[in-house]
């Protein structure tokens, strides 16, 4: 055999083992792809998992809930708390002004003056509720007014201490320690008395008027 046979047989062997060995270079190059390919999707979680697990601006969703619940409880408790204020202070103003209607009012029933008196019981009238003033007008118009006319008789009525026994919004209950004072053409010199009045009150539109008033 020539030598440029030889070469010719040896060349040949050289492609086929080149070839295979690129064969198999490219074979690993692919299960190198594969198994890289399957880290890198195992290492990124997938987009609707991070969602799911966290809120807005990155906050998750557990906590977040948390924050919006002691919000609604702080709110609730800041309306309670200045609902109670509001009705203390109703209750407040209720007592003020119903206690002084009573001292008001007491003084209008038990005063009068013999040259006064239709005037004053009149006036009077006007400060109680439907019931009582038809007890006093009664009361005062037929025996009061006709005895004080005929014998000159005039009585003062101070309050010299007022205390509230109970009271809300459209009703009230105070005590009252008056002083009277009472003259009369027969009796010139002035007679004094102290006495404990219980006082009753209704709020009919916005003011305070007397339902009851009775010695104790």
């Amino acid at each position: 055999m020539s030598d440029e046979n030889r070469t010719e047989k040896n060349d040949g062997k050289d492609e086929t083992v080149v070839l295979e060995k690129s064969s198999e270079t490219l074979d690993e190059g692919n299960e190198l792809g594969t198994a890289s390919d399957t880290s890198a999707d195992d290492a990124v979680p997938p987009a609707d998992d991070a969602v799911t697990d966290t809120g807005t601006g990155g906050v998750p969703r557990a906590l977040a809930g948390a924050l919006v619940a002691v919000a609604v409880v702080l709110a609730a408790v800041v309306g309670w708390l200045a609902y109670g204020k509001s009705q203390d202070n109703a209750a407040e103003a209720a007592r003020t002004d119903a206690v002084q209607a009573a001292e008001e009012q007491a003084v209008a029933v038990l005063a009068y003056s013999y040259d006064k008196v239709d005037e004053q019981v009149a006036a009077a009238a006007e400060g109680l509720t439907g019931d009582f003033r038809e007890e006093y007008l009664n009361l005062m118009n037929n025996v009061i007014a006709p005895g004080a006319k005929e014998k000159s008789i005039s009585v003062q009525a101070v309050v010299q201490s007022s205390s509230i026994v109970s009271a809300d919004a459209d009703h009230a209950v105070t005590m009252l320690f008056v002083n009277t004072i009472s003259t009369n053409s027969e009796y010139p010199e002035a007679v004094s008395s102290a006495s404990r009045v219980r006082v009753e009150l209704e709020n009919e539109n916005g003011r305070w008027l007397v339902s009851r008033l009775a010695p104790i």
